[in-house]
C-alpha cells in the first residue's frame, strides 16, 4: 500500500467564476506519479461523493473531484443558473484541468457525471486518457458505444464503494503514465 494522499478542499478559477475542488495530493507532491484522475459527480453535482476513494487512490497520484458550476461551492455559469449542463460543466472542468497544467488524464464519473465525462472528450479530445463511470444514463453508453469510448463500467454505491478501490486502480493503472 502506497502513503497516504493528503486531503484539501481549495478553489480554482475557471471562465464561469470559481469551483471548489476536493483534492487528494500524492506523498511525492505530484511529481513522479500516475495519471491524475478527474472525478465527475451525478446530479447533485457534488465532489463530495467521491471522498472515500481521495485517500485511497490518491496515494500516486493527484485526484480531483469539483462541485459542478452552480452546486455546492461552486459559482453558477453566468444567466445558465438552473440550466446549464454537461457542456459547460465539460468546459469548466477543461479551464481547471488547464488551470492545474493536465495534459492526460484519467476521468471517474457517477451517474449523470457521464454525460460530463463524454463532453469533456468533445471539449478536448485528447486530454481524457481512460474513463470509468458508475450507473450512467442509458443515452451516456449509447454515446461511448457510438463514438468507440472504452469505458469500465462500475457499482460506486453505498457499500460497494470501498470495495471498487482495488478495481479502480488496477483498471486506472493500467497502459502506464502520462
Amino acid at each position: 500500500m502506497s502513503a497516504a494522499a493528503r486531503l484539501r478542499r481549495t478553489y480554482f478559477d475557471c471562465r464561469y467564476g470559481q469551483l471548489h475542488v476536493h483534492q487528494a495530493i500524492p506523498p511525492g507532491g505530484g511529481f513522479d506519479e500516475a495519471t491524475p484522475l478527474l472525478c465527475l459527480p451525478g446530479a447533485r453535482g457534488l465532489g463530495s461523493f467521491f471522498t472515500a476513494l481521495l485517500g485511497p487512490l490518491g496515494g500516486n497520484r493527484s485526484i480531483y473531484a469539483p462541485d459542478l458550476p452552480g452546486f455546492g461551492g461552486s459559482d453558477p455559469v453566468p444567466g445558465a443558473a438552473g440550466t446549464a449542463g454537461p457542456e459547460q460543466w465539460a468546459i469548466a472542468m477543461a479551464d481547471l484541468l488547464d488551470s492545474l497544467h493536465q495534459r492526460r488524464v484519467d476521468v471517474l464519473a457517477q451517474a449523470e457525471g457521464a454525460g460530463t465525462a463524454l463532453a469533456l472528450t468533445t471539449v478536448r479530445p485528447t486530454l481524457v486518457r481512460r474513463m470509468a463511470w458508475s450507473e450512467a444514463p442509458d443515452a451516456a453508453r449509447a454515446t461511448a458505444r457510438s463514438a468507440g469510448i472504452e469505458v469500465r463500467e462500475l457499482a460506486l454505491s453505498g457499500a460497494t464503494l470501498s470495495s471498487q478501490v482495488d478495481d479502480l486502480i488496477k483498471y486506472f493503472s493500467a497502459g502506464g503514465g502520462t
